[in-house]
């Protein structure tokens, strides 16, 4: 006995008329808000950065809403996964992507190459950096720069 079902172009019609309508990430956005960013979230933040478990200094270094004070101290952190969070962080300020893309991590200055907002001056400065990995994400990047504008 076979497990494959073939379906007649009657029931393949009749299933695609029932097939759920996707909705837009802009509709699902405005069905499902996030959550406002209060002083209590933010105070929260300012109490996790100071957490002697790196994977909590981690969210908070992802977190598109840390104040930038507590986003430099972060920068700093003597954690490579955590500056690499701040380094991926979209949110994070150009002047401290430039400041970690002089880190002693090539993980890090990996993350700082494939960040969408980086500085140029700073990714021409990767394009030569020591690290193969470095060389090769600033390639990849900008290879997918040269697909979009074609």
């Amino acid at each position: 006995m076979s497990c494959i079902r073939f379906n007649t172009p009657a029931q393949r019609r009749q299933m695609a008329a029932m097939a759920p309508v996707m909705l837009t990430s802009e509709q699902t956005t405005a069905l499902h808000p996030a959550p406002a960013v209060t002083d209590s979230k933010i105070r929260r933040l300012r109490l996790l950065t100071g957490s002697t478990n790196p994977k909590i200094r981690e969210s908070v270094a992802s977190s598109y809403h840390a104040p930038v004070d507590l986003v430099e101290r972060l920068a700093k952190d003597a954690d490579a996964g955590v500056r690499g969070c701040v380094a991926r962080n979209e949110a994070t300020p150009c002047d401290v992507l430039r400041e970690l893309s002089h880190d002693v991590d090539e993980t890090v200055r990996g993350w700082v190459a494939v960040n969408f907002l980086v500085p140029d001056d700073v990714i021409q400065r990767l394009a030569d950096d020591e690290s193969d990995t470095v060389r090769a994400l600033v390639r990849w990047k900008s290879s997918l720069a040269e697909s979009v504008a074609s």
